[in-house]
């Protein structure tokens, strides 16, 4: 996994985790790897791993049965959609609305190539 510089590394593994339980990777009730195994997949410090699975806890995405592991919760889903839309509401949309703005976008266009945009993910 490759790391940006602007969010802390324990966030980037947090929403990677997250991601990939939105992707179905991990089902509700299902166990996550262990914090080893997940340090050793990319490459950091159980420490670092043990912030993002207590974050991810606390957003109520993943629960811990003790002594056993950790699983997605049966709202794991839902919990981590709901997260990354807060981030995307919170962090990329006033840059993309400045964005567009400064461009001269309009809804118009921005409507165009987003159907544009759906068409290149079915090929």
């Amino acid at each position: 996994m490759e790391f940006q510089t602007q969010t802390a590394i324990w966030m980037q593994i947090a929403q990677q985790v997250a991601t990939r339980i939105m992707a179905g990777e991990w089902a509700p009730g299902e166990r996550i790897p262990s914090v080893r195994d997940l340090a050793a997949e990319v490459l950091v410090n159980p420490n670092t791993i043990v912030r993002s699975v207590t974050f991810l806890q606390d957003a109520g995405i993943i629960v811990n049965q003790r002594g056993v592991g950790y699983f997605v919760a049966e709202d794991g889903v839902a919990k981590a959609r709901e997260l990354r839309k807060k981030a995307f509401r919170d962090e990329l949309l006033p840059v993309f609305f400045q964005t567009i703005d400064q461009l001269g976008i309009s809804w118009d266009e921005l409507k165009l190539l987003h159907q544009q945009y759906q068409q290149n993910l079915k090929i």
